[in-house]
Formats: C-alpha cells, sequence, structure tokens
C-alpha cells in the first residue's frame, strides 16, 4: 500500500491539521516508509509464538485470594454519625 499526497492532505483535513505542500511532501515519503516497515512484519512468521507481556521472562506476583473483611469494620464506621454492629445507620428513603 502506498500514500500519495491527495490522501496525506484528506487525513490531515480529517484531523483538522494544517499542512504545507512542501509538509504534504514529506509526510508522503515517510507514511510510506512506516507502510513498508508494516509490510516486512506482517512477512514475519509468528506461528508457535506465545504472546508476552515483556520481553523478560518474570513470574507475577501474586497474593492467596482470601476473603475477608480485612480487620477494619470498626475503623470505617467510627466517623459514622450512627453505626451499630459496624453497619452505618441512615433513615429509610423507601416507604
Amino acid at each position: 500500500m502506498s500514500v500519495d499526497i491527495s490522501t496525506v492532505k484528506r487525513v490531515a483535513h480529517l484531523a483538522r491539521i494544517a499542512v504545507s505542500e512542501d509538509d504534504a511532501t514529506r509526510m508522503t515519503g515517510q507514511l510510506n516508509a512506516i507502510l513498508g516497515f508494516v509490510e516486512q512484519l506482517n512477512e514475519v512468521n509468528v506461528d508457535g509464538v506465545e504472546p508476552m507481556t515483556s520481553v523478560t521472562p518474570m513470574a507475577m506476583k501474586k497474593r492467596e485470594d482470601v476473603v475477608n473483611d480485612g480487620s477494619k469494620a470498626a475503623d470505617i464506621v467510627a466517623n459514622a454519625p450512627i453505626h451499630e454492629e459496624n453497619f452505618f445507620v441512615v433513615p429509610k428513603v423507601v416507604e
């Protein structure tokens, strides 16, 4: 795929970017170089290559998945104007 000056101007117009004639000519070459590199990447055989999140092998730090209250219930409701057995007491809003 190659880009011509009219395509560069159209994309610049859609992006609301002012591009002069000289800049459009320069960008045409740059965009064609970028697209050429992408085409080279499409030719690489990646069959059997696992996706990875980092270039260095590392194990994720994991914690045990345990459900608990965090032992903070009393601290959380301490500033509430009214609380009862670690629950907030609020006025009834639906009758």
